[in-house]
């Protein structure tokens, strides 16, 4: 259970973090746009640190720079960044977004964010794990003011939230001037439900490009879209 998880050129250990990686993270980091070959990267809540290392991994930029605000993610996230091969790019601040979005006048070319999104009022018997996991810890709005102030001119903000989130989110970030310019629709399977949506946003008002995503077919038969999209990160694809 907390052997390292191993992709093909770096590996993550994650047994302090309460998120473990997961779909959501691997699709949104390895979708996520690098042709405007960001200069600047945030990634906001990194966990582990696996999206900062696949941005890593797939650009050129020379800041790489991470956010994280419990304790224990933040010292195996920072772990993870010295063990990879790009530990020179890579920077990790123990910091919570609201102080990082106050203090830093840097701008970013590229964030990207796979937030804590469940809304329900239930808590689990894991603080930790709660903190990660539930919207309070990280409410979209605040979360859209940041990136507002955070992203530069011409940036992209690349972000994962439930399908049912979708419309309200899209609606909160146009109120920050944040306009989706691309959206990826996942279903597990042919027959599933949508179950998630990536999305990217810029400043600039675009012609919005919707596409769709399925993972399998049946269980564990995955489709080619998504072998080609993940092949350069999971061993056995």
């Amino acid at each position: 259970m907390n052997k390292p998880f191993q992709f093909k050129q770096f590996s993550v250990n994650q047994d302090q973090c309460a998120m473990k990686i997961g779909t959501d993270t691997v699709l949104l980091g390895a979708w996520t746009s690098t042709e405007t070959n960001p200069f600047s990267i945030l990634d906001i809540g990194t966990g582990t640190g696996v999206l900062s290392l696949m941005l890593a991994q797939r650009s050129h930029a020379e800041v790489i720079e991470a956010l994280e605000i419990d304790d224990s993610a933040y010292e195996q996230c920072v772990d993870n960044f010295e063990q990879s091969p790009w530990n020179d790019r890579l920077f990790c601040y123990h910091a919570s977004l609201e102080e990082f979005a106050e203090e830093i006048e840097d701008k970013y070319d590229l964030i990207i964010c796979n937030p804590p999104f469940y809304a329900e009022n239930y808590k689990t018997e894991s603080t930790q794990r709660d903190l990660a996991r539930f919207q309070d810890a990280m409410p979209f709005e605040h979360l859209l003011e940041s990136v507002a102030t955070l992203l530069s001119e011409e940036g992209i903000f690349s972000v994962v939230i439930p399908f049912s989130e979708e419309k309200k989110f899209i609606t909160l970030a146009s109120q920050v001037s944040l306009f989706p310019k691309q959206i990826l629709h996942v279903r597990g399977n042919p027959s599933a439900e949508i179950k998630r949506s990536l999305i990217e946003f810029s400043f600039v008002k675009k012609n919005l490009e919707i596409k769709e995503l399925i993972i399998e077919t049946t269980r564990h038969h995955y489709t080619e879209d998504y072998i080609n999209l993940t092949a350069n990160f999971y061993l056995k694809m």
